[in-house]
């Protein structure tokens, strides 16, 4: 039940993915295509190289690549390459694949996508375990890719199936990092019923004082993955504080739930592999144009902890026990 983004900003999104079980709760801490037609892509019958750049040799890497290689082009030939968590590195090994056959190359964490994108131009990249792919840039002619993160609108219908009588919802953020997720997630919200309260915090140390107020307005705490908001020392707290006053916490990864949160939200690593192998197939089988937007994982891991439920005095429809994957 591990499961669990300049340079600084690279580095925590790395650890977002990768740390270890103090750090799982960041399991589930990832396009313009216009190319003619004669230019890069190739069938699958003649395009059976694939080169695999990782940022760096981690278990949430290795999951993916193993899903990516389960439902990737048959017979593909997969070479992989490490970037030991270095930039230059990762640079260093992406202008070599300019010499190699790859006809198609997998960047896995931000590090390799960044590389990637800068050193190769004239083949097709796809890259995964990247959280938030837009506010890196990773938008290129030759470039597509997979979300690590559920999309904001299917979290907000999922929470409106599992506690359908809420209507006040409030998060914590740092605009630095996450302002426009917000802004987004406002306007999804309203879709779905929802009012959506963000409050801003600007260090670790602005936690409390903005959770104690935003709790006395709300009716349930909504976490996005934002490295300010939430530390080792800050998840405890918001999680006990917020049960505290008997507000339920909606997560991002099944760590949360096992931790306390109501319910959270993820996608599973090995998912997110195959969803891009499948996404890597359509490109060497030459389907033109591909998505702007990077593509969704379809299959969502929901986690329920049924005794925060019973805490709080929330019983879930019957109907709803079919979406639910792990309970604790």
């Amino acid at each position: 039940m591990k499961q669990i983004n300049s340079m600084n900003q690279m580095n925590q999104m790395d650890r977002l993915v990768c740390a270890g079980r103090s750090f799982a709760i960041w399991a589930a801490l990832g396009l313009v295509w216009s190319l003619s037609p004669c230019t890069l892509w190739v069938s699958e019958s003649t395009a059976m190289d694939i080169a695999i750049l990782q940022s760096s040799d981690i278990a949430a890497y290795r999951e993916a690549v193993a899903g990516l290689k389960a439902t990737g082009p048959i017979g593909a030939i997969y070479t992989e390459y490490d970037a030991q968590g270095d930039l230059e590195l990762g640079k260093k090994l992406a202008h070599k694949l300019r010499a190699s056959n790859a006809s198609l190359v997998v960047a896995v964490g931000l590090k390799a996508a960044l590389a990637a994108k800068i050193e190769l131009l004239d083949v097709p990249i796809v890259y995964m375990m990247i959280l938030d792919p837009f506010k890196h840039q990773l938008i290129a002619d030759n470039m597509t890719g997979t979300l690590l993160e559920v999309p904001v609108d299917r979290q907000m219908k999922i929470m409106r199936m599992f506690l359908p009588t809420l209507r006040q919802l409030g998060t914590l953020y740092d605009p630095a990092k996450t302002s426009s997720q917000v802004k987004n997630a406002v306007q999804q919200a309203a879709t779905s019923n929802f009012l959506l309260k963000g409050l801003p915090v600007e260090s670790d140390k602005d936690v409390p004082s903005q959770l104690r107020a935003l709790l006395s307005e709300v009716e349930a705490f909504w976490l996005i993955p934002d490295s300010t908001v939430l530390t080792n020392e800050s998840v405890r707290f918001i999680l006990e504080s917020a049960l505290a006053r008997q507000i339920p916490v909606i997560g991002f990864s099944p760590e949360f739930t096992r931790l306390g949160a109501l319910l959270s939200m993820s996608v599973n690593y090995g998912d997110v592999g195959r969803e891009t192998g499948l996404l890597a197939k359509r490109i060497l089988d030459g389907e033109l144009p591909l998505p702007h937007a990077p593509m969704p994982v379809e299959r969502l891991k929901i986690t329920v902890n049924l005794k925060t439920a019973k805490f709080l005095g929330i019983t879930f429809p019957k109907d709803l026990t079919s979406l639910i994957d792990e309970t604790y």
